[in-house]
């Protein structure tokens, strides 16, 4: 009887505890989700809609482990918004990208955004170099400013095996310098001798996101939003092959030890099959109302926000007050050299 009672309160115990471990790890993945929600709100306010969600959750994120440090009750949750969500959202991103568009229309523009994406990450490494900057933290903001910014770090973030306050860290640095430079093209525009096509891809090939192209070229209208954003998705698309290179680089040169076991991106997998899924099969066979793709897109947002609330909780600004400062000089001068090239030579 004894026995019988002993294993019913152990049961009972595992049961609590199992119910303990789910309610904690529901409550990180809502605390995440309330800050996302918390930048989303902020963003719809006058001035601060340039810097877009994303960088305000970021930003609050981080704030909120200084004061009050790493809410470690609720690790799992957290942990799991900024490594499976972060996933999901890069999953769900590739639904932005038009492959047919890129293939038929967008070729040209595609020599442009290899050079861009070459010229980025080199030119960062060379300064950091220079600089004696931190190596990893100054790669994913190479990266950031030749592909597609935040997402590009969040993608090639694993296969680097960087730090999560690293990712964070080069996540916000580059929505903010992205939308300086966007607000920057638009007050630059009156002054320049260029067509608005001209203007739409200077900022479809220059700039960091594509919410910064989108922002930058739609003052000049949607000729040069349509062209700009084409150039935009070219460098998105671009991505993909990148990371296989990266997978290689890393387990053929020193950077990665010989027991370290890379995992492959199935992600990135999920991302062309979206890709091709919205290309191909989402108004063609599959009719959908616009309303629709746009809540996809705005869901998407939403759990890249969530992600970069996660790894913003990870930032802790003691350490990488002096880590960070020369990876941004480095990707500061690398930006503003973009943009001078890319505008000399159209």
């Amino acid at each position: 009887m004894n026995k019988l009672h002993h294993e019913e309160t152990e049961e009972y115990v595992r049961k609590s505890e199992t119910f303990t471990k789910n309610l904690l790890w529901l409550a990180g993945i809502f605390f995440t989700f309330a800050i996302a929600i918390l930048g989303f709100v902020m963003a719809k306010v006058p001035g601060l809609a340039y810097i877009g969600p994303l960088a305000i959750a970021i930003i609050i994120a981080v704030i909120y482990r200084q004061l009050f440090g790493y809410p470690e009750m609720i690790r799992s949750g957290i942990q799991y918004s900024s490594k499976k969500l972060l996933r999901y959202a890069i999953i769900l991103y590739g639904l932005k990208l038009n492959m047919e568009v890129v293939f038929h229309q967008g070729m040209g523009l595609l020599v442009r955004d290899i050079g861009t994406i070459i010229f980025s990450i080199l030119l960062t490494m060379w300064l950091a170099k220079k600089l004696k900057a931190d190596f990893s933290l100054s790669l994913l903001l190479g990266i950031g400013t030749g592909i597609c910014g935040a997402a590009a770090i969040a993608a090639v973030s694993p296969i680097l095996k960087a730090k999560e306050e690293d990712t964070a860290i080069g996540a916000g640095i580059i929505a903010l310098v992205g939308t300086v430079f966007s607000i920057g093209y638009i007050l630059l525009k009156p002054f320049l001798d260029l067509t608005d096509i001209q203007y739409g891809i200077w900022s479809g090939i220059s700039l960091h996101e594509i919410a910064h192209v989108a922002l930058a070229s739609a003052p000049a209208g949607q000729d040069a939003l349509a062209v700009a954003l084409l150039a935009k998705l070219g460098r998105v698309f671009l991505l993909v092959p990148l990371c296989f290179i990266l997978i290689i680089w890393m387990k053929r040169t020193g950077k990665a030890q010989s027991d370290m076991k890379i995992e492959f991106p199935w992600f990135l997998i999920g991302f062309l099959v979206m890709s091709l899924f919205g290309s191909y099969v989402l108004g063609e066979w599959i009719i959908v109302h616009e309303s629709v793709l746009n809540n996809l897109s705005n869901i998407t947002t939403l759990l890249l926000t969530m992600a970069m609330v996660g790894l913003g909780l990870n930032v802790n600004l003691k350490e990488l007050r002096s880590k960070a400062l020369r990876p941004f000089i480095a990707m500061l001068i690398t930006s503003i050299l973009l943009s001078l090239i890319t505008f000399l030579t159209l």
